[in-house]
């Protein structure tokens, strides 16, 4: 497991600068920190793989733009928390693919307190506005905090309802850029009464890809994941999914069957999602599981196999290696054990070459210790 500390400020400007550099996911971050113990000894391994050939160069944030966003986000009441500090939440803390850092705006309390996500459609009925409401206001009055997504509809009606007794919005960009503009309004209370949280740079504005990374905080945070009112191609189900690889409880609130907003969560309940009609189904299925159960797996995040010093696996070794997983690797993820003992390769030589694969574009770590051709 990755090891707790806290970080000096050129510590934190190097990990942010670390966590931001292309072509680093989350997975890869957290291995590459695990074997050279800080970001700034990675930095300085970088050279050892761009030797070996990265098809093109990585681009790396300078520190002068880092230094000048941590001044902004502090300007506005924000705080950077990194994954090894004492503050980050031990929920997301305890996924595969926890963010290296988040952007924390307003009251960070709320973090460390038992969490339920409520999700849903952006094009929402009376009837779901109503259901999301009370939910969130029910578990409000349980002590549990609602996490949500900040969209339009079920998103907002949950963030409204449970404003006083504490909510998580998880953003898509910066937690300075307001999105969608007309939750002007709840943002500014939000980031008093509320707390608003990303893993993306400050000014940035939530694109596409950004959704799917965000839902997996949203489920990430929580204990469970409730959905109201989802089509079957619904970022929701994207949080419900991810729900379920992090080990969380997934609830889904039944609807009517020619109601598209009810296919995607109809079809949740066919797949063994809890059935919802109120908090009390929420708060029984919780209890399945203790709120101390998720830790993360320490042979993935800790394996001392993998050798600190990847200079001691020589460029030959590496370009034979490269050949032969690429010719057994594919679109679909493989687990990373198995594509070794298949190719028949040390595990440090695998961890070399994917770790290459991944700089260069080609390929991406995934949970489960899995890896994909991406390229």
């Amino acid at each position: 497991m990755m090891q707790k500390q806290k970080l000096t400020d050129s510590e934190l400007i190097n990990w942010i600068r670390l966590a931001g550099t292309e072509r680093i996911g989350p997975i890869t971050f957290c291995n590459l920190i695990n074997k050279f113990k800080t970001a700034d000894s990675v930095f300085k391994a970088l050279p050892s793989f761009e030797r070996r050939g990265l098809q093109k160069p990585l681009k790396i944030p300078s520190e002068q733009s880092v230094i000048e966003e941590l001044k902004k986000l502090k300007a506005i009441g924000g705080r950077c928390i990194p994954l090894c500090d004492e503050d980050y939440p031990e929920m997301l803390y305890n996924t595969e693919d926890a963010p290296p850092v988040i952007y924390v705006l307003g009251n960070e309390e709320l973090l460390h307190r038992k969490c339920v996500a409520i999700v849903g459609t952006r094009h929402a009925s009376t009837n779901g506005i109503g259901m999301a409401k009370t939910l969130a206001s029910d578990l409000g009055k349980h002590k549990f905090v609602t996490v949500s997504g900040f969209a339009m509809g079920i998103d907002t009606a949950v963030h409204e309802a449970s404003i006083e007794t504490g909510t998580i919005a998880v953003f898509a960009g910066g937690v300075d850029v307001v999105y969608p503009a007309s939750n002007n309004k709840l943002y500014e209370v939000m980031k008093t009464k509320g707390c608003v949280v990303s893993e993306i740079p400050l000014g940035t504005e939530p694109i596409k890809s950004s959704f799917p990374r965000r839902n997996r905080i949203i489920s990430g945070l929580s204990l469970g994941v409730a959905v109201v009112e989802a089509n079957r191609k619904s970022g929701s189900l994207i949080t419900a999914n991810k729900a379920l690889e992090q080990g969380r409880e997934v609830f889904a609130v039944p609807g009517f069957p020619r109601d598209p907003r009810a296919s995607g969560t109809n079809e949740l309940i066919r797949q063994g999602a809890h059935i919802t009609e109120g908090v009390q189904d929420i708060i029984v299925g919780l209890q399945s599981k203790p709120f101390d159960l998720f830790q993360r797996n320490e042979s993935f995040f800790e394996d001392d196999s993998i050798p600190s010093i990847i200079e001691s696996v020589d460029d030959d070794t590496v370009l034979k290696a490269r050949e032969v997983i690429l010719s057994k690797m594919s679109y679909s993820p493989v687990d990373i054990d198995e594509l070794g003992r298949d190719c028949a390769l040390p595990i440090n030589v695998v961890f070399m070459v994917i770790t290459e694969l991944e700089l260069s574009g080609i390929a991406q770590r995934v949970t489960g210790n899995r890896v994909v051709l991406i390229g």
